[in-house]
């Protein structure tokens, strides 16, 4: 069951900037501010799941649990039918990879911002994109 947003301006942040925060890297400065919003920002499953395998192979397994918990605290949004069907449409006319283009659907379906350091993303409408430096 997925929570109902109380905030006029919603916001989605990406698999890169989960990770670029848990990193502490460059552009962290630019999402910190976004996770702020939890528990009113806009969570993907398919983020849950990018996430989770990142710190499952780069960490330990209850450091994996416990992000997988702060995301939840989030709007979590599934992939249903109509999501799918807009990812197709994504997917082709943008050129995106299938993963990019579900979150792209999810973001756009509930009018949110998505902030990003996935080049993917980068020219697209409605997104914040910071190029991904090296620290």
């Amino acid at each position: 069951m997925t929570k109902q947003a109380k905030s006029a301006r919603l916001d989605l942040l990406d698999s890169s900037g989960w990770i670029e925060c848990l990193d502490d890297g460059p552009n962290t400065r630019h999402f910190a501010p976004v996770l702020k919003k939890l528990p009113e920002l806009i969570v993907p499953a398919i983020v849950i799941a990018e996430v989770r395998k990142v710190v499952l192979k780069q960490r330990t397994r209850e450091m994996a649990d416990t992000v997988t918990q702060s995301m939840r605290s989030g709007i979590v949004v599934s992939i249903d039918e109509e999501i799918a069907v807009a990812a197709a449409d994504l997917f082709i006319k943008h050129k995106l990879p299938l993963a990019d283009s579900l979150i792209y659907a999810v973001a756009l379906a509930h009018k949110a911002t998505l902030w990003t350091q996935d080049d993917h993303f980068k020219d697209l409408p409605r997104v914040r994109y910071y190029p991904k430096t090296k620290a």
